[in-house]
Order: C-alpha cells, then structure tokens, then sequence
C-alpha cells in the first residue's frame, strides 16, 4: 500500500497484479481460473459476495446452455458455434470459441460441485430451449446461476483468494501507451464512503448487465451494473440496443416463464390502486378463449417477448400488458385461483392441450395444475412473503439480460483498452437472438480465456508508475470535489435515479419511435450536464455511494439511448426483443395504427453496431461487417507447434 495526498487529505493506494470487479458467475470463475493459472496476487473487489445478478435471479427452470453431450447428439464446436452466429449481429470467431470451451466450462462446474442432472450411465440429459435446433440445454432448477456462484464461492475460499467486500468502484483509471489505452487500475469507495485506489496491471471487468437503467426490470434490486464505468473511460461497446425483455413479477423481481404460463393464469388489471376496476383484458383483443389462452401457454417457453412473434404469436400478450400499464396507468397481476372466462380445455390448440394431457393437468384452476406440474413455483414466492394460491401475482414486462455490452476480442480484451477485460454481461459478445441459457456459457467460457491470456502475456507489470500517479491523482480529486458538491444538491440521488429509470423504460425498452427517443435523447444529456454541474443530494454514506453511483449510470442511459436511436434512424427496424413503432408501418391484427411496426431490414443481421463516446454528448457509432465463422482445417503437428511457441495469442 501506498498514498496519494490530494488538498490535504491521505488516499491509500493499494497495489496488486490483477483487479477483478465483481463477483457474479463470471468474476468468481476468472479468479479461480486466474488462481490456478498460476497469477495468485488477484483481489475480488465487491459490492458484496451474495449480491449481484447471478447469485439472485433464475427462472421457472433456469437453463445452462452447453454443447450437446447426451446419447447419439450429433453436435461439435462448429455446429454450436453455427447456432449463436445464425443469431445475427455475432462475430464467428467469438461464437467458435464459447462453442469450442463450452464442454469444458460446463464439467468445470461439475467437477466443483453443481449437481446438473445426469441419467444412470452418466451421461447429461438435454432438452431445447429458445432458439435452440438441438437439446443442448440443462438446468439445476430454479437456481441454477446461484449454485454455480456458491460453488464457485467455495473454490475462492480454498485457494485462499483475497476478496474485499463492501466496494463500490466509481471510476476506471486508463493511461495512453504509444498512442493505446491501457487500463492501470481503479477508483472506488469503501464501505465507510471513503476512496480508495487501485493500482493493477490488470483490470478484469465483471461487473454485470444495466439492471439499474430501468424503471421495470427484473434484475435484482441489489444489482445495478457499472458499464457506465468503462463507456466514461471511453471503452468501445458493441450492440447495445440489442437486449431481452419480458414478462416477470415485480414485488419479488422473477421472471414468470415456464410452468407459470403453462398452467394458463388469469390475467387482470386493476386501477392504480390495485383492487378497483377489475377487469380481465386480453379479451378486448382476444374474442376467442382458446385462442388467447394458447398464447399465454407458448408464452411459457416463448418467453422473452420476440418482434417475430409479435404480429401472430405469442409476444402480443407482452405489448397488451405493456399497454394496459404503461400506457393506461392500470395494473397487471396473474390470477392463479380462477381459470378465465369461457375456460375450456378442449379449446385449446393442439400444442397446448397435448401437453397438459402429458403432464396430468387437464383438470381444475391454474394454481391446481401449478401443483401438480411444478410445486417449488409455488413455495418459491412463498419464500418472498407472496401468496399466490390466496392472492394475484402483480407483473409488467421488464428488463431482463443485454445482449449488447463492451466490445472484447477473442480473449474478452477490451478492443481499444489494453488490460482490461470485459466478462460476463457488461461484454457485448451476443448478437440478435441468443439461445436460452447461453449467456451463462459465454460468462464461464471468458473466466477461461481472460485467465489464460493474462498468464500467457500479461503476467510481469509494464504499467507507467508516474502515469498512474498522474491520472489517479486527477481523478481523485474530481471526484472528491463533485462528492463535497453533491451533498448540498437540491435533487436527491433518489429522484435522480428514478428519472433515468423511467426514461429508459419508455423509450429505450421493448417499445421504440424515433421522436421518443430523439426526445430522450436530449433529456438524457440535460440530466447528465446538471448531475455533474449540480450533483444530487444525499444524508448518509449509503446515500453518498449512491449518488456516485448515479454519474455512470446517468452517462450509460445516455449513450445506450443514443445508440438506440441510430438503430432507429438507421433502418434497422424491428428485430430481436426491440419494436421500433410507426404509423407507416405495418399493422399488428387488433391493435390500433400507433401501434404499426417497421419491418427488420435483414442486412443489419450481417453487422455488428459499435459504440463510442468521444465526448459529452457525442457519441460515435459505426457499422462493421461481422466476421465469419472461422474454417478450421488444422494439422495437428501445426498447431501444438502454434501452441508450444505462444502463438496462438497474437
């Protein structure tokens, strides 16, 4: 440890080879991958070890996705790696190589401890999920991120690995090498509200998806995300309008998927008290009872809401619970004690009925059939102080994973900071559609790659002691000064938060329009200007991490809202998770004009968005053509020569 002095005031400065920030899948397994690499002087710096997305989400039967390892599956690298480029949007050589380690990542869990389920000759049964051609997906049940997380906790504490919990990181330090940026380190506020520096030959970045953006959003309350962070040191991004969305319940953030639809709940919305004006209103759209409660039944694995299904399937439920809340201002609940009106099974689709009838469950009310087909769906809100056999389920259509994020190459290195790698969520390595589960994949697949890198090529410090100096010092005293300002802000962090949230929800979400966004655009910008002119008030250390916390949030809705609006401008059109509306679109059967939707233009499928934020206010944004999947062909003497001599990281 060291010190830096600033207006009078000791810094500590705390020195070490490799930062890792974060402690979701992705950061634990880097750490543990790091550790057994050989690079052992590594700290965890963390909000807290059981916060975060991973540790706190799941789903009805939360996926792993993987390569298929189950009977006479006929699946390799490249036909994995096929399926998550076909997604569009996604560069081939990163999708060959979460293909080509996802075996491995998969029995490194295993070996650890995460019991997936296998048959009585051990072998791993499969099964499709979203986007899936083969049955490469596997779950260990609701909970399936947060037994890898405590698993992978486990093996941080028997190798001893330092953890430093109760830290916020306010700022990335980067210096210019030889015209290149480099990451040398952190800034970050302990748990007493005092800074702190970090000093590190390497950064690795694990800090999450933009779960704070939103005003809907069902990443857990305690994660807010930092990609902020990096877009500030000016990191390039990659497909940051590229996100998923979907229905969950919003008391206790939980994606209701799976057996939740599947077992057809009523849906009902009430006035803003939640009690008056019950009424059930999917039927203004739906004149046919089996018609609408087939849909709600494919919403059970259809569940991310999908433009492609918009029109004539299932994700119109998604834009009429959005319309009913956010437009009309009414309440939306799941009403599992009583089937809807005009309820019959025989009018069912076949898909729908077929399957109930497999699962014993063509009888009674939906929380009767919830019984029967999945029990713990019911025990788990139970868990959370909610009732669902007594009382409705309140949801909206929220927030759920970004499929775009910071750009990475193939070992996850930041495309124009050196020494700093992006993992896990906050890197934007998925395209359009990504299969169910995937995302855990890439997570674990980026702890081995940024490991092994950073063993092979970064493990002596190269960093410039005086450019450090420099920048930390600047930095510092920057952010101590904004810190001594804010107290006395007129606007607390709260209200703050809560304007960037909303405006996200509305015009950077699943629903989108030009004149909304250039709106919000402009809105976002005067938001941000005030917040660092002005500040936003707080009363407490909590308060004051907050409102740090607020100035790369606020920066990062920016330039997500701006990215989003060149998407918009650009023509690409409705695609993925993200409707862009207008009046001289194409019409959706049964709703109103306000609601027509400009086609996908397919050409974008081929390109990759990249982001870059040169100044305040002015983000650059480009195009680039996707880079194909690799042709492998290799001679094996070849390559174990390209290995032996390193250069297969050049």
């Amino acid at each position: 440890m060291g010190k830096i002095t600033v207006n009078g005031k000791d810094i500590p400065v705390k020195s070490v080879h490799t930062l890792i920030i974060g402690s979701g899948a992705a950061g634990l397994n880097a750490a543990v991958r790091l550790h057994n690499s050989g690079v052992t002087d590594i700290v965890i710096v963390t909000e807290g070890i059981h916060m975060g997305t991973s540790i706190n989400t799941g789903s009805d039967k939360q996926t792993y996705y993987k390569l298929g390892l189950y009977a006479e599956d006929n699946d390799s690298p490249v036909a994995l790696a096929g399926t998550f480029y076909n997604g569009g949007s996604m560069h081939g050589d990163i999708a060959l190589v979460e293909a080509a380690l996802s075996a491995r990542a998969f029995y490194h869990l295993v070996n650890i401890g995460v019991e997936f389920p296998r048959d009585q000759y051990g072998q791993f049964i499969g099964y499709k999920t979203d986007h899936d051609p083969l049955r490469r997906a596997t779950s260990y049940g609701p909970y399936t991120s947060r037994e890898m997380c405590l698993k992978l906790v486990d093996e941080v504490k028997r190798n001893n690995i330092r953890v430093q919990e109760d830290t916020n990181v306010a700022a990335l330090l980067a210096t210019e090498e030889n015209g290149e940026k480099r990451a040398v380190g952190a800034i970050a506020l302990n748990g007493e509200g005092e800074l702190e520096i970090w000093q590190a030959e390497n950064t690795v970045f694990a800090v999450g998806g933009p779960g704070g953006l939103y005003e809907t959003s069902v990443y857990p309350s305690v994660h807010t995300g930092a990609i902020g962070l990096a877009l500030q040191a000016g990191a390039k991004a990659r497909n940051l309008p590229e996100a998923q969305y979907g229905m969950a319940s919003i008391k206790f953030r939980w994606n209701v998927s799976g057996t939740y639809m599947q077992v057809l709940p009523r849906f009902i919305s009430t006035a803003a008290d939640g009690v008056s004006d019950e009424r059930e209103f999917l039927t203004e759209y739906f004149d046919d009872a089996g018609k609408m409660n087939s849909m709600i039944f494919l919403k059970g694995y259809q569940w991310p809401f999908d433009t492609a299904k918009a029109a004539n399937g299932s994700s119109i439920i998604d834009l009429l619970v959005y319309r009913e809340t956010a437009l009309r201002g009414r309440r939306v609940f799941l009403d599992f004690r009583r089937n809807s009106s005009n309820f019959n099974f025989d009018s069912l689709d076949a898909e729908a009925y077929e399957y109930l009838e497999k699962s014993h469950a063509l009888f009674g009310t939906p929380i009767e059939r919830l019984r029967k087909m999945n029990p713990p769906a019911i025990s788990l809100y139970e868990d959370h102080s909610i009732h669902i056999v007594v009382e409705p389920l309140e949801i909206a259509v929220c927030a759920q994973h970004n499929n775009g994020g910071l750009a990475g190459n193939i070992w996850w290195e930041s495309e124009n900071i050196k020494h700093l790698f992006p993992i896990g969520e906050v890197n934007g390595s998925h395209g359009v559609c990504r299969p169910g589960g995937s995302a855990l994949n890439s997570g674990q697949v980026a702890g081995f790659r940024c490991a092994e890198f950073i063993a092979a090529k970064y493990n002596k410090t190269t960093f410039d002691e005086v450019a450090f100096a420099t920048i930390a010092e600047k930095t510092v005293t920057e952010l101590s000064a904004w810190i001594n300002k804010a107290a006395d802000a007129e606007t607390d962090w709260k209200k703050s938060r809560l304007e960037l949230q909303h405006r996200m929800t509305v015009a950077g979400a699943h629903v989108r329009s030009e004149m909304q966004l250039r709106t919000a655009v402009a809105e976002a910008w005067k938001q941000y200007k005030t917040l660092k002119e002005q500040g936003c008030g707080y009363t407490d250390t909590a308060g004051k991490i907050e409102a740090v916390r607020n100035i790369q949030l606020c920066l990062a809705h920016a330039v997500y809202l701006e990215a989003t609006l060149q998407t918009v401008v650009d023509g690409v059109g409705s695609r993925g998770s993200a409707l862009v509306v207008d009046e001289a679109g194409s019409e959706i059967p049964g709703l109103d004009s306000e609601w027509n939707f400009i086609p996908e233009n397919t050409m974008y499928r081929n390109q990759v968005m990249e982001s870059t934020l040169e100044a305040v206010g002015q983000v650059t944004g480009n195009w680039q053509p996707v880079r194909e999947l690799p042709i492998c062909d290799g001679w094996f003497e070849n390559v174990w020569a390209d290995y032996r001599e390193g250069r297969i990281y050049e």
